[in-house]
């Protein structure tokens, strides 16, 4: 119950928020200008996704090869998807986020809430996977 009131909030929230970032930039730059940085950073973004994405799935292999389970790596691995479907979606705000999950820098931030929120749901029994 709790968490359906968060995400309708989230829907409403959010895309009101990108409509003043747009109105805010728009009138600083125009519209045209305006447009063109939002196609830019999702252009730089999904490259910059795919290169990330190409470096975690070779990094996986090489651990698994080694025997290792590749844990970390699967994390950023999320971060990068996660970060992709954000740069995707038009507006200034998750492109910001977006950019944050999907940089190597900032990853680790994201990467460390989403180990607590994995180790959370595992004690409490809520966290389920599947096994072919």
């Amino acid at each position: 119950m709790i968490r359906s009131k968060w995400l309708w909030a989230a829907l409403f929230i959010v895309p009101a928020m990108e409509l003043f970032g747009f109105i805010l930039v728009s009138s600083y730059l125009g519209a045209p200008k305006t447009l063109l940085i939002l196609m830019s950073t999702s252009i730089i973004g999904l490259l910059m996704m795919r290169f990330e994405g190409k470096k975690v799935l070779q990094d996986s292999k090489e651990q698994m090869q080694e025997g290792r389970v590749p844990g970390r790596t699967m994390l950023d691995g999320l971060c990068i998807f996660f970060g992709g479907l954000l740069l995707i979606l038009p507006g200034f705000i998750t492109d910001i986020v977006g950019f944050t999950l999907v940089f190597p820098l900032t990853r680790p931030l994201y990467r460390g809430f989403l180990l607590k929120w994995i180790e959370k749901k595992m004690k409490n029994g809520t966290f389920t996977f599947y096994r072919r």
